[in-house]
């Protein structure tokens, strides 16, 4: 027999199973939840999958009261307390009893404008929200959110540019239709893509260490111009740069099918091949195809004409942390790679 808390936390992990399930709002292990219960915070574990939440135990219960003394005397949570999300402090300091926090593609399409505000100001009318210029995650955003809160005690979302969204509210069905309301009001119909060369990507693809994508639609990173032309100026979001590998050099720039015959680094997680697609390399996670597949739905949602504000050569090393690899790593290790997966005949 379940207990009651159990019981409580049901409707909470239906929510998190959907949610986790779409890649149009969550990709991989990103985005997190929480609920509040006598004290005690029910966190998303950082690293698992929420498309997991029925089968797996993905929450971690911490003392709300000991979170929120680990933010007055400003240290992050997630290094004090083992399985903490990488945003706990965030969840802790909302007063609402559900936190949901997504790397929506609609929200991030938008987020990562330069007047994303302006833009948002007519598509979110009516609603209580508040918009949130990039900063880092953990203390940081923790901050911003109280101070946006402190703004209109009445927000219960937050637009968090280039990175998400933030929604709150009393249960799990509330937040649920919040979510729905939003994901309506900021829907972007994809931009058609071109046709894939697959003859190329085939001779490529022979006798090497690089497969072709599951998800076809990640082939638009390289037969779109538009696509190519915003992805070659930067870094959009963080999950962008945390699973593009190691390196300095940007490896979503689009390389020629030349220069991709000539011999590129098999250390590399994915080849983009200017007007031919995308090649994945079989020791690829599948939590770094996934966050693939989310950026090219996001880039699909730009337009040639938008402005777009990248992340900061300052703002991408601040990523380089050790909280932030760590989650990488976990994000990793919770998943197969595609050669566990497919097999090496693939």
């Amino acid at each position: 027999m379940r207990t009651a808390v159990e019981r409580t936390l049901q409707p909470l992990l239906e929510l998190t199973a959907r949610v986790g399930s779409d890649p149009l709002l969550t990709q991989a292990s990103t985005g997190n939840i929480s609920i509040k219960l006598d004290g005690v915070l029910w966190i998303k574990t950082s690293g698992k999958w929420m498309a997991n939440a029925i089968r797996d135990d993905v929450l971690t219960p911490l003392k709300h009261n000991d979170v929120n003394e680990c933010f007055r005397r400003g240290l992050d949570p997630s290094e004090h307390f083992s399985g903490a999300s990488l945003e706990t402090a965030m969840h802790a300091v909302l007063p609402h009893n559900v936190v949901l926090h997504l790397h929506s593609v609609n929200g991030i399409a938008w987020a990562v404008r330069q007047d994303a505000r302006a833009q948002l100001q007519a598509r979110l009318h009516g609603l209580s929200w508040q918009w949130i210029p990039y900063v880092p995650s953990g203390l940081p955003l923790a901050r911003e959110i109280v101070r946006a809160h402190s703004a209109d005690t009445a927000a219960n979302l937050f637009i968090l540019g280039n990175h998400g969204l933030v929604l709150a509210g009393a249960d799990a069905k509330e937040v649920e239709g919040l979510l729905n309301q939003v994901e309506s009001r900021l829907d972007i119909p994809p931009r058609a893509t071109g046709p894939v060369d697959r003859a190329k990507l085939a001779e490529i693809c022979d006798g090497s260490p690089w497969i072709l994508p599951a998800d076809s639609g990640v082939h638009a990173l390289g037969t779109d111009s538009t696509a190519r032309a915003i992805l070659s100026k930067g870094l959009l979001y963080p999950c962008q740069a945390i699973f593009s590998g190691s390196g300095t050099d940007n490896p979503f720039r689009a390389i020629s099918y030349f220069d991709c015959r000539a011999g590129i680094s098999h250390d590399r997680p994915f080849l983009v091949i200017e007007g031919s697609g995308v090649v994945i390399n079989r020791a690829a996670s599948m939590a770094e195809v996934a966050m693939l597949s989310g950026l090219a739905q996001v880039v699909q949602r730009l337009n040639a004409s938008a402005p777009i504000r990248y992340l900061t050569e300052a703002e991408v090393a601040g990523l380089s942390t050790q909280v932030t690899y760590r989650y990488r790593e976990l994000a990793n290790m919770s998943q197969a790679t595609l050669g566990a997966v497919f097999g090496s005949g693939m």
